[in-house]
């Protein structure tokens, strides 16, 4: 959800603070609470009448709402509030003494235990083969129970008017906007068909938000949290953050069901302890989840419901509802007073809410296997236009929802939202998008030891401006090395189904010598490998010429074949074998990317990553050949492992790389041992690599072969410090070994790495709260040396680059 929040529209006024009117009643049955008391830091503001309703005054900018017999709930200070309190049972009473200790109770513990045991036998996916429909709906507006009042207000304020005469609408009227209409609307359906042989294909039946002309395929292929994975509440690594109590047994849809209550551990207060975050409805014949609710911590300010059907002995999700308060909107009228002749300020505020619907139907299993239903990526876009969405509606559009396409399309075309939506999801995939020209973001500004900080800047012709050809041109100045590099390009697609071109090139350009190839990286890896030479100054220039043809085969499978003619030489003191410093070059590069887990859509942009999973192998294999005018014939093979798994004892990532060359081959034709420290620095301090180490010197050792490791486990404990962001710890070993057999060939210093270089180190996940990982690295084994300093290293991540 918090991606698709991102694309929301709201608008958000000076607060103020006014006279209040709330009404309280019970969570069930809906019926008036009377007696309740409202309070603010203990101060009783009032009790409500017979009908659970009272008028009151008060600063505060929240409330404590208590009645007899029911839990306590809090609630922000709005103009209109209508709260719901949930009764305390007898067997919630009889647990409260074990909630005060904070714990969890055993049976509850089991009960969960059994879930996840059993979440994949349960799971959809154990069948032959299903398919169903589903239609989701997602808004931005303001509470249905303020709308009344929010009509009202603006029916005698000037504020619109006054409004409107500085900064017109062209005639689309700020009060039609917010009284007629809700802030932001969505529709998707789709259809989910599932084969064992073929894997999922999910097609999006059609779509329609509203603003935009052109849809953010991006953001119409997001996936719901809980259709196909374990809710978060339920993992065994979140137990933490989570305390659980069983406290009844129900029946639901003629099953029965335990009913597990359970609370976040971060409430400070004690007489907050009783209080519940949500409730978990288990199958007891299955363990299957049968509904999950889950509310924020002032249970009224959000709720997110999903509830399970049983259908072919499985647990299909059904049906959820989310309601999550985004901002409290306030509004102020001027009014003058005669007698004092200044003005008076009323202020008005009502709450802002985000809403989303999905119903999943037309449950089908076994269905009929087709090979042609399965081509493709995972996803496929039928249509975008939203004119066949009448087809998926489980409930027709209110007039307030008709009202919101015309509305706010209308202000899509006033500020070109178009565009800047496109801006936004197109640094998704490392590009600002401006009309027809898409420009690199890694690119524009990089920093290398050897060029310095290096600008540039990398246009290619999107296909705005044809759908089949796309030239291309980079430019690059580097500030150390006072060199200008440039390249131009053009690929020549030959389908408009999948990622298939041809691509020319030419390059005059410079790079890290034994650079692990990067090709088919997504953007987020490359992102992740920014720092590895900022302490390597061994470069060499290359001027290139290659012809080379990418096809992905199938949705995890992508091939490209490249033939390439260069010139190359070395920019530090280097010869080879007494024959100089530069040379030309004749090869071809096959490289390879397996990737059967992500999930991937066609867009007019070309391929676009929605999820990537793991496992991922990437290969390449390089054969130079003395024709041409080539001096070389070399054989050269490099290979990526990636995966992660959970088990019961945490998440564990690695990542198994290595390389070999057959042959004679210049110093960059080997490979470097990606080092990110500095050996004129005291202190190790450097940003995360995808390959690097953080202790090892850059530019110091080369191979001919070698194999690296790169292990990190999370360890199953959660815990928040400062903020609201959950932390952890994760343990990492990285290691490496490798040998040159002739050394002798390479006249410049260096030295290969031939016996095995550890490191070990402790992240600190969202380091206090932050969006960034604090690493504390240590040098052991045989390159350990007494010096403390150089066998320690910090290092930083961004949060967002994960694992």
């Amino acid at each position: 959800m918090k991606r698709v929040l991102l694309f929301l529209f709201f608008w958000a006024y000076s607060f103020g603070f006014s006279q209040s009117k709330i009404t309280v009643v019970d969570d069930v049955n809906k019926t008036p609470v009377s007696n309740a008391t409202i309070s603010c830091k203990g101060k009783i503001l009032g009790q409500t009448d017979s009908q659970g309703f009272l008028e009151f005054n008060t600063k505060c900018k929240s409330i404590q709402i208590q009645a007899k017999d029911y839990q306590p709930e809090t609630a922000v200070v709005e103009d209109d509030i209508k709260i719901s309190l949930l009764k305390k049972s007898s067997k919630t009473t009889s647990i409260e003494t074990v909630i005060i200790e904070d714990k969890s109770d055993p049976r509850a513990l089991e009960i969960l235990k059994k879930v996840n045991h059993l979440f994949k036998e349960n799971s959809p996916k154990t069948l032959d083969s299903y398919t169903y429909k589903s239609y989701e709906k997602v808004s931005l507006d303001i509470d249905e129970d303020s709308i009344s009042q929010f009509n009202e207000f603006f029916e005698n304020s000037n504020f619109f008017k006054e409004k409107r005469k500085k900064d017109s609408l062209n005639n689309i009227s700020a009060r039609k906007i917010f009284s007629k209409s809700k802030l932001f609307l969505w529709e998707r359906a789709q259809e989910f068909l599932y084969s064992k042989p073929y894997g999922e294909k999910i097609n999006i039946l059609d779509n329609r938000i509203s603003g935009l002309k052109q849809p953010i395929y991006e953001m119409i292929a997001l996936q719901q949290s809980n259709r196909d994975k374990l809710p978060n509440q339920l993992k065994q690594e979140n137990r933490g953050l989570y305390r659980f109590f069983l406290t009844d047994t129900i029946e639901m849809d003629g099953r029965k069901n335990f009913v597990i209550r359970f609370r976040e551990v971060n409430y400070k207060k004690n007489d907050k302890k009783r209080k519940y975050n949500g409730v978990i409805y288990i199958d007891t014949e299955t363990y299957g989840i049968k509904k999950i609710e889950n509310f924020s911590k002032n249970k009224n300010d959000g709720i997110i419901t999903s509830t399970w059907v049983f259908f072919n002995n499985k647990w299909f999700l059904a049906h959820e509802t989310v309601k999550l308060r985004m901002s409290n909107m306030a509004m102020e009228e001027e009014k003058e007073q005669p007698e004092e002749k200044h003005e008076r300020k009323n202020k008005r505020s009502f709450g802002t809410y985000a809403f989303l619907t999905s119903r999943y139907f037309d449950f089908k299993s076994p269905i009929e296997n087709d090979k042609n239903d399965f081509k493709g990526y995972t996803f496929s876009v039928k249509n975008t236009d939203g004119k066949t969405l009448d087809q998926y509606r489980t409930d027709p559009l209110t007039a307030r929802e008709r009202n919101t396409y015309t509305t706010i399309d209308s202000l899509g075309k006033i500020y070109n939202i178009d565009t800047k939506a496109r801006v936004l999801t197109g640094l998704l995939n490392g590009q600002i998008r401006v009309g027809i020209l898409d420009f690199a973001v890694d690119e524009i500004v990089n920093y290398n030891l050897y060029e310095g900080f290096r600008v540039g800047l990398k246009a290619k012709l999107n296909e705005t401006f044809n759908p089949y050809f796309s030239p291309d041109y980079y430019f690059a100045y580097g500030f150390k090395d006072d060199r200008w590099k440039y390249g131009i390009g053009l690929d020549v697609k030959t389908t408009l189904d999948k990622n298939s071109f041809f691509r020319l090139e030419y390059t005059d350009d410079v790079t890290a010598s034994g650079e692990f190839y990067r090709r088919l990286w997504n953007f987020k890896m490359r992102m992740a490998n920014y720092g590895n030479n900022l302490n390597n100054d061994r470069y060499y220039r290359f001027r290139s010429a290659s012809l080379s043809y990418l096809n992905d085969v199938t949705n995890g499978l992508t091939l490209v074949f490249a033939a390439r003619r260069n010139y190359e030489e070395a920019m530090f003191d280097y010869s080879f074998r007494n024959r100089g410093s530069a040379f030309d070059n004749f090869s071809t590069l096959f490289t390879l990317k397996f990737s059967p887990n992500s999930t991937n859509i066609m867009t007019p942009q070309g391929k676009s990553l929605i999820d990537q999973k793991y496992p991922e192998l990437y290969f390449n294999y390089e054969q130079s050949y003395k024709i041409l005018g080539g001096d070389f014939n070399y054989t050269r093979f490099d290979a990526l492992f990636v995966h992660n798994f959970k088990t019961m004892l945490g998440t564990t990532g690695f990542r198994l790389y290595g390389g070999m060359v057959f042959g004679d081959a210049p110093i960059w034709k080997n490979f470097t041992m990606n080092g990110l420290a500095s050996p004129r620095r005291d202190f190790n301090f450097n940003f995360t690599s995808f390959l690097g180490f953080a202790t090892l010197e850059g530019g110091k050792y080369y191979n001919d072969k070698f194999i690296a490791y790169y292990f990190t486990h999370k360890l199953p404990f959660y815990f928040k410090s400062l903020g609201q962001n959950i932390s952890s710890f994760d343990f990492v070993l990285r290691g490496t070994i490798g040998n040159m057999d002739h050394p002798e060939y390479h006249q410049f210093r260096f030295r290969p790495l031939n016996h095995l270089y550890q490191e070990v180190g402790l992240e600190w996940n969202n380091f206090l709260s932050t969006y960034f990982n604090l690493g504390l690295f240590y040098r052991v084994g045989y390159y350990a040396t007494r010096n403390f300093k150089q066998n320690f290293a910090i290092q930083f991540k961004l949060k967002l680059l994960e694992f």
